[in-house]
């Protein structure tokens, strides 16, 4: 039995041990914290995860196929509620014995002997180990390094710097004045808590993005935006003219920043970016959060803004993202995948041709929910190690290398589902067909086709289209129809087709 190690015992390090397990493996996690989970398990030495922090990906979405949520809960489910999930997701499918806490890892490198590969660590025990795997997963994640803008002269400020990832709750700031810098989910969610808490806050960021909130008309963001339609017309139109059509969503949905007062975004949506948080737009525009144009300057603790004017500040707070982290891996690795604070050279995001048994799980930045992408793409890992799918030649590896990695949540879906040989085949479930083009991507749906499908999947999905459907209505509607029309036209697709002729054309 080939033994392998994953390093990271997070949702990605679980759901693929989860995977490999299912095909005959052995596996060993390798977890630096006390406590399984990984940013789930809210260790404040390695999580970014603050107390009040809830979801920002709905509960469907924040799940795995073979577990649901246990009994009813709130849409966007509390941290502490997916630390459990996974605590319980681990427990069910016998992960747990196998994970190593307190372990940290040294060293990746190849085996001398040409097999498989040596991982240094240091153990619970705190004495140094070497161990030799046939194959290893990095299933770290992208979130463990923040980054810093320095070049601001973030070290001249005479107030308290920190990033987001070190926030813990907005009490320390009681009565001060805070700066958030950035537009990402985490800035705008950690700006709103402090505003709601009573603090003076001001918000600054380079580029102005669009910003999604958490409802699309009642539905959850990520089941309205990450559908296999959108996906589709992706791969069909040219990029502006596909994102054109999310632009308008979030528009008609949210409204633009500038009308509550934020700043104005880019016309293309493709240099804007989107971003997402349900409260952040309504309390600028009640002033409980002050927009201000991007940084020029620090002086001592007076910060000042490129329109010219200045604020003293008590305290910043950077929600500027992370570097890419591997310092485990050894320089020939570094080397060949040419690592630095964003890029990685990989095939799919997943491995590299002159790497064989390494691979890499979650290391790709997505907008939208993680769950349902790293179970596919562990899937993917597994069916591919135990050759139940035939082997990537190096040479197609090689052709389709990519470094930067940033993904749309239903874009990635469908990249590993079809790698997978997973994605739902729509014409073989007439009656899940509109749930399948325009519903949730959820887990589950892609457990109806291919190797592991679930006899129960259909009716889950099923399920899930009934809660859906109490919102959105039952049937095609007449718009769904013509942008099938569409769509069957730009790709010349054959199931699409059939797909109209079937349905009657809505009023």
């Amino acid at each position: 039995m080939s033994k392998i190690a994953i390093i990271g015992s997070g949702p990605g390090g679980l759901v693929a041990a989860k995977y490999l397990k299912n095909e005959g493996f052995d596996v060993v996690l390798f977890e630096l914290g006390e406590s399984m989970g990984g940013q789930w398990a809210g260790n404040r030495r390695y999580s970014g995860v603050w107390p009040a922090m809830h979801t920002n990906t709905s509960r469907i979405m924040t799940a795995f196929s073979d577990l649901e949520h246990a009994g009813p809960g709130p849409v966007y489910p509390h941290n502490q509620s997916i630390h459990t999930y996974v605590q319980r997701y681990a427990e069910q499918f016998g992960i747990n014995t196998h994970i190593r806490l307190r372990t940290r890892v040294r060293e990746v490198s190849r085996d001398p002997s040409g097999e498989g590969w040596l991982l240094g660590f240091t153990g619970a025990d705190g004495a140094l180990h070497q161990e030799s795997y046939s194959k290893v997963i990095v299933a770290t994640g992208r979130c463990r390094r923040p980054r810093m803008p320095l070049e601001l002269g973030l070290n001249r400020f005479q107030g308290k710097v920190s990033h987001a990832f070190q926030y813990a709750g907005a009490e320390p700031y009681a009565g001060q004045k805070v700066l958030v810098i950035g537009c990402s989910i985490s800035a705008l969610e950690i700006a709103s808590e402090l505003a709601f808490s009573g603090v003076k806050v001001f918000s600054t960021h380079r580029r102005q993005r669009y910003i999604l909130q958490k409802f699309v008309a009642g539905v959850p963001v990520d089941q309205a935006v990450f559908n296999r339609f959108s996906a589709l017309v992706l791969e069909s139109l040219p990029i502006r003219q596909a994102m054109d059509g999310l632009k308008e969503l979030i528009l008609s949905s949210s409204g633009s920043p500038e009308y509550f007062g934020a700043g104005k975004p880019s016309a293309n949506i493709l240099e804007a970016g989107i971003t997402q948080c349900q409260h952040f737009l309504p309390l600028v525009a009640e002033g409980k959060i002050e927009s201000r144009p991007w940084l020029s300057g620090v002086e001592g603790q007076t910060v000042l803004f490129s329109d010219g004017s200045s604020e003293k500040i008590d305290a910043i707070i950077c929600g500027t993202g992370y570097d890419l982290d591997l310092p485990f891996l050894n320089r020939e690795i570094q080397m060949r995948l040419r690592i630095d604070g964003e890029h990685i050279d990989l095939y799919k995001c997943t491995f590299h041709p002159d790497l064989p048994g390494l691979a890499f799980l979650g290391l790709f930045e997505l907008f939208g929910p993680y769950f349902p992408v790293l179970e596919l793409q562990a899937r993917w890992i597994a069916y591919l190690w135990s050759e139940a799918l035939p082997a990537v030649s190096s040479e197609q590896m090689s052709e389709e290398i990519s470094g930067n990695a940033t993904l749309p949540m239903h874009t990635a879906a469908l990249l590993f589902a079809r790698a997978a040989g997973v994605e739902p085949e729509i014409d073989q479930w007439p009656d899940l067909a509109r749930t399948l083009l325009f519903g949730p991507m959820s887990p589950v749906s892609f457990r109806l086709n291919g190797r592991d499908s679930l006899p129960d999947a259909a009716q889950r999905v099923a399920n899930e289209t009934k809660i859906f459907e109490t919102i959105t209505g039952a049937g095609f509607t007449a718009r769904q129809y013509a942008q099938l029309q569409f769509l069957a036209a730009a790709r010349q697709d054959r199931q699409l087709r059939q797909l109209l002729a079937d349905i009657q054309q809505p009023a």
